[in-house]
């Protein structure tokens, strides 16, 4: 009898923290749509639709774009906390001094934090380009 009931307790343990990390992975992932072609840590990504995983809890995260199932960028970012949540995903981008336009930061709709990337969070309007 005793037997039994540990054995339902370990089953129920183990499903919960099965779905606890489910639930973390979850978490850990967004989407990015790039208006036009931007620069990630020296490689190009055209302008379309990507996705976005990130390993850690941060703040300081791996973070990975991926279109489809293949990782075409990987560059270190930064989990920043923001004033409120966003309403809708948005990619902000800097213009860089030689014509070139970089990956700057990432928000996500319903969320109140971004993937900063590198040190290119200086000051962003909401319309994807610097101040």
């Amino acid at each position: 009898m005793k037997f039994q009931s540990v054995s339902k307790s370990l089953l129920l343990g183990l499903a919960l923290l099965l779905a606890t990390g489910a639930f973390a992975a979850a978490e850990n992932k967004g989407s990015l749509q790039l208006p036009s072609t931007v620069t990630v840590s020296g490689t190009q990504l055209s302008a379309g639709e990507y996705s976005v995983k990130w390993d850690g809890n941060g703040p300081n995260v791996e973070l990975n774009i991926l279109q489809g199932k293949k990782v075409v960028a990987t560059t270190p970012a930064r989990l920043v906390d923001l004033s409120q949540k966003q309403s809708a995903d948005n990619a902000l981008v800097k213009n860089n001094a030689d014509g070139t336009r970089s990956l700057a930061e990432i928000r996500f709709g319903g969320k109140k934090y971004a993937l900063a990337i590198g040190s290119e969070t200086a000051s962003m309007d909401g319309s994807g380009s610097s101040k």
